[in-house]
Formats: C-alpha cells, structure tokens, sequence
C-alpha cells in the first residue's frame, strides 16, 4: 500500500513544501527514511512507532519505506513525525485518505502528544504559496501559523484527537487569526535622560532616517543609556517588516505561544566576545543567522565597539551596505536578510577619560592611536552621524528638569517618516538612509550655497564619495524632520558637523 502526504520543511529561513511518501511492501520487516534525513529524521522511526502502539494502533508487520521528497535537499529537524505517522496509518488501511491539499506538521512525543515546532511562520507561509488549504499543527504552533493567512490551521494537541477529526468522529475547530494586544507604554522612555541635547538630536536625526550612529564619550556619560532608549522613538513596524522579522526570530526558536509574532522593532546588543559566525550568522551544515539578522527592520547596538575582535567588525561592512548577508558552506549557500540601524558606543581611550579637562586620562598618545585604530577606516566610513556624549557636570544631573518624552520625539521621526513613504512609494526605499544614488541625485539637489558648502567640507575634510552620498541622505532626514521640500543649507551644516567626531581628527 502506498500513501503521499504533504508537510514543509525549512531552508535558511525559507520554507517549501515536502512530501513523504510512505509505502508498505512484503519483504523482511523493516523502517527505511530516504531523501537526505539528518539524524533528527532518522530518529523518527523510533518515535513514530512508540507512538504507534501507544495508541492503541497497530504497527504494520511489512517493509515500510519512507521517502521525503524532493530527495535531493536535506531534511532537518523533527516536522515529519507527524506526516509520517499520518502517512503508515493510512497506508495501512487506519485512517481513511485525507484531503490531498492537507499538509501536516509536528514532532510527536512518545505519548503521542504534539510538541511545538520552530520556523512555523515560513512553513505556513510556503504552505499558502504551494495551494495548501488546511494545515495541522501542533497546538501551541498554530497562533504562528495562522499569520500566513489563507490557510485554515487546525490546533492538534494529540494524535488521538487528529486521528477522530480525520474519520470524522470529533472536528477540532480551526485557530483564530492570531492579533496582537495593544501595546503599553515603552518602559525606557528619553524623559529619563538629563542634558545630552546633542545626543538625543543625532538619535532623533537616525531614527528618522533609519541611519547609523556612534556615541563617542567617557564612562557613565549616558551612552548606552540613549542607544537603549532608541527603540521608544522609532516608528511602528509594518505589516510586511514585522513578518519578516517574525520569520527569522521564528526559525531560531525565539517565539512562543504567547507571542508568536515580532510587533516591536528587534534590539540587539551582543556582549563584545561574540564569534564572527554568531555575528553574521553561519554553521554546519546548515547556515543559520546571525545577530545581524536578529536586528533585521531594527537596531543592532555595539557597546564598547573598539573592544569587539576585528573580524567581527569586519563582517558588517557589506551588509552595512546591501541589507544582507551571504553564507556559503560545504553543504550550503543562504542568503539572510540584515537592513539594521548600527549603533555604536565607544570610550575615546582605554581608560575612557582621554580629552576630559580633569586631565584624568592615564594613557599616552601612542596608546590613544592604538585603540582608535581597533576601527578600520572602511567600517567607519559606513557611519552617517558621530556626536560625542560629554560627562555630565554636578548642576546638570542635580537639576531635574522636565525633558521631552519618547512619544513626543516619535511623533516627529513618524511625521518625517511619513514624507519618505510619500516621496519613494511602496516600491522605492523604505527611508533615507537606503536610498540608491539615483534616488540622491533626483530628491537631493544641492543649491549654489549648498554646493559652496559641500565643497569646503569636502575639501577640508578629505571626504569618500561614500562619505558625500551620506551626509546628503542626513541632510535630507534633516529637512524632511522640518517638512522642508529643499535642502538648504542649515540642513547640510547640520549634517557636516555629525560626519566625523573629533577623537578622530586628533
């Protein structure tokens, strides 16, 4: 007997549809699984028939194979319990054949319970893309898998309960259309934040444009401080970006029942011993992503970035600029998705007093040189704003003025936010700081006076091409935060003056 049921399965953070076909024959026994099965695979036949006679079923006395196909793509993880029980019991003449656009998903306990599964988002999604109707997941899955939309999820919690659905003893109703809460107020707020004006302005600038920033300033300045209070002031993810953030936090097991999709803006911030792999993302033998991807529509945030391992820092120079990240190994290439804000704090020395007019600083010029040259010209060419974060003088924190809160920035990064989606459509960039050079040259002219100016910062400065493109991305952010339709030039001597900070001219 022979019997072909459709599941999905996972490649990078992309799902595609899988089809084991199960067949009974006469010869010795035996339970054969084909098509690349890692060892996760292999382990199903144990489970599946555990689950079998713990059930209450008959186990079939028969050469049972089991092929997942397309046989030429490895097969990963636990997903095809489910379908490969649903698939013998019905070759065996124990459950009556289903609909054929029904596709199974799940790894069985050896009670014959179903137990959630990682990357449910992209299965569903490759589910509706392959005319998948009805999809059976494990309960705790199903709010997940509902976000595909256009497939009808059903919530199996045993095997028992799918087993009396599919004869039609007991339907299981299909899960709801998962919504998100409402959503309280952020718990860091900028009101928190005494003085740094500078500071909260370069932060306001980045959100508003989707720009890279470094804070530069002695310890407990408030640099981290205003870098964790970013997310309060940045617009609400989309519909399109908060799925496709839920997709690579889904794939990494990083959403539960409770919360099945990503609704605020990821923040990343990896301690400075992070591996090069755990950064971009790597693996064997199959790529996963990295914290680079994790901050994929949000912020990664680097503190004390010189003290990161060079080739960390090195590996966010391309994605810095394409939005994402390729990963080639022996057994395969995938590519993720990585559009972040790069946030960066940094000391200007190893002891973090270097400039202050205590005169605290312990270390000499040649050590000053040393640390700041931790950071490759490239990488830093790739940063639109520095602003340096002062230490705070004894009135400035005694005084406990009232500072404008993260909902007041926010409506001003949104209203700015707004003018780019109007400018660039839904096709074009999604804000200033991915716009192409055709895109700078048709919403980024420069007057006579604005040229005159670029010219002396240009020559003055000895700036990059790349250094040129991005101060008239920020200019831009600049004018759109004050709904001006022009550049002018109080807009782009803004922008000059967060180019390059002055720890790097020393």
């Amino acid at each position: 007997m022979f019997c072909e049921v459709r599941s999905l399965g996972l490649s990078g953070i992309a799902g595609y549809e899988v089809r084991a076909e199960c067949d009974l024959s006469n010869g010795l026994p035996a339970f054969d699984v084909v098509g690349l099965p890692d060892a996760a695979v292999k382990e199903a036949r144990n489970r599946v028939r555990s689950v079998i006679k713990n059930c209450s079923f008959q186990f079939p006395v028969s050469r049972i194979t089991v092929n997942l196909a397309p046989a030429d793509r490895r097969k990963a993880g636990t997903v095809y319990d489910l379908p490969m029980l649903v698939g013998i019991l019905t070759a065996g003449g124990q459950l009556p054949r289903h609909d054929p656009n029904a596709a199974f998903v799940g790894e069985l306990s050896l009670a014959g319970a179903l137990r959630p599964v990682t990357g449910m988002l992209p299965m569903a999604l490759a589910a509706r893309r392959a005319g998948i109707t009805a999809l059976y997941v494990p309960a705790d899955s199903a709010a997940e898998a509902t976000l595909a939309g256009a497939v009808t999820v059903y919530p199996v919690e045993t095997v028992n309960q799918l087993v009396a659905h599919l004869r039609g003893e007991r339907p299981i109703p299909p899960a709801p259309l998962w919504t998100p809460c409402a959503q309280t107020g952020a718990a860091l707020d900028f009101s928190d934040v005494k003085g740094q004006e500078q500071g909260k302005r370069a932060l306001e600038i980045a959100a508003a444009g989707g720009h890279n920033a470094a804070m530069i300033g002695p310890p407990g300045s408030g640099k981290s401080m205003l870098a964790r209070r970013l997310p309060s002031i940045l617009p609400a993810l989309s519909g399109r970006e908060a799925l496709e953030a839920t997709e690579i936090h889904s794939v990494l097991g990083l959403t539960s029942q409770q919360s099945p999709m990503v609704t605020q803006r990821p923040f990343r911030s990896p301690h400075h011993s992070i591996s090069a792999m755990g950064m971009a993302g790597g693996g064997s033998p199959v790529p996963r992503p990295g914290e680079i991807s994790l901050a994929h529509n949000g912020v990664l945030f680097l503190d004390e970035l010189p003290e990161f391992h060079k080739d960390v820092l090195e590996s966010l120079r391309q994605p810095l600029e394409e939005g994402r990240v390729q990963i080639s190994r022996a057994a395969a290439s995938e590519i993720f998705p990585a559009r972040f804000m790069l946030i960066c704090a940094m000391n200007p020395c190893k002891c973090g007093w270097y400039g202050h007019p205590s005169g605290r600083c312990r270390c000499s010029e040649g050590e000053v040189k040393k640390y700041l040259g931790k950071l490759s010209g490239p990488l830093l060419d790739r940063i639109d704003l520095y602003v340096e974060i002062p230490a705070l003088e004894f009135d400035e924190i005694a005084r406990r003025p009232q500072a404008e809160s993260s909902e007041t920035i926010r409506a001003r990064v949104s209203a700015a936010r707004a003018v780019q989606a109007r400018r660039f459509g839904p096709d074009g960039p999604g804000c200033n700081a991915h716009m192409g050079t055709r895109e700078i040259q048709t919403y980024c002219p420069l007057d006579s006076a604005c040229q005159t100016v670029m010219k002396g910062a240009f020559e003055r400065m000895g700036l990059t091409a790349r250094s040129y493109d991005r101060i008239l991305r920020v200019a831009r952010t600049i004018a759109d935060l004050e709904q001006a339709p022009d550049i002018q030039v109080p807009h782009l001597a803004e922008a000059i003056q967060y180019r390059e900070s002055g720890y790097f001219r020393r």
